[in-house]
């Protein structure tokens, strides 16, 4: 039973860009959650043909560790979906004569995916984050979302010896979607690892926005957002994080010295 994506026979030509090797697919958010919606509601039509579908939201951090990480690098290309997730990913598609258009972050779609599965009845599941976070992710969107089911939440760890019984959780909980918040790359990997065997119709990473749904940690301002700034502002409240975000100087110089060579 093929994706719906893939039965349009679109995604190289018409969908997908490669940036520095990593697959990026240009949809807005709006059609992110359309496509996400396709996959639940064609497996749970066809539950013993469709495995569960793996969501991406891909970075700079994401696209530099993805290079020297074989397996990182590989969960994404062959993830059912990738979204942009950050100002520079967004900025390297119009660089490269391809542009995405707007940036999807996994904290932003993460309400609206809510919504949408309190719309049409779907079972959402909060994996990850520090015990009781995702209980709080779960009251904020449930707030957000009138009318929302959600199968469960469990704190637990990406520690492969935790799997199986995690695994069973969800298949108890009767969950259509999977959300995963063990930070990147391990939730990707998790996910990919556990993709055959996951009781679901769709697994995301969503990196720290259980903790901004629960109030843990705060958000740029707006103005910031827009501008593509977020990253400066997560600085200003995590120092620690420099390290990190020299990631995205390195990229751009990737993607400057990668279109000078085509051109």
């Amino acid at each position: 039973m093929s994706s719906p994506m893939l039965q349009t026979g679109q995604r190289d030509s018409d969908i997908s860009v490669s940036v520095l090797g990593i697959r990026v697919d240009r949809l807005t958010q709006h059609q992110a959650l359309d496509y996400i919606d396709q996959l639940i509601s064609l497996r749970r039509e066809h539950s013993e043909e469709v495995r569960c579908q793996q969501v991406i939201t891909v970075n700079t951090e994401f696209v530099i560790e993805a290079r020297r990480n074989t397996a990182f690098r590989a969960c994404i290309n062959e993830a059912e979906l990738v979204v942009p997730d950050g100002m520079g990913i967004v900025w390297a598609t119009r660089y490269l004569g391809r542009p995405a258009p707007e940036r999807v972050t996994g904290t932003d779609t993460l309400p609206e995916l809510a919504k949408l599965c309190a719309a049409r009845g779907y079972r959402l599941y909060l994996l990850g984050a520090a015990p009781g976070v995702a209980e709080s992710a779960a009251e904020r969107l449930c707030a957000l979302a009138p009318g929302l089911q959600i199968a469960g939440t469990y704190a637990g760890s990406p520690d492969p010896t935790e799997e199986e019984p995690i695994l069973e959780r969800i298949r108890q909980a009767q969950a259509d979607v999977v959300c995963v918040a063990y930070g990147a790359p391990a939730q990707e990997l998790w996910i990919y690892r556990n993709l055959s065997r996951l009781p679901a119709a769709v697994a995301m990473g969503v990196g720290g926005a259980y903790d901004f749904l629960a109030g843990r940690k705060l958000r740029a301002p707006k103005a910031m957002q827009r501008m593509g700034l977020e990253w400066l502002y997560r600085l200003y409240r995590e120092p620690w994080r420099i390290w990190r975000m020299l990631a995205i100087p390195r990229f751009m110089i990737l993607v400057l010295l990668k279109g000078q060579k085509k051109a």
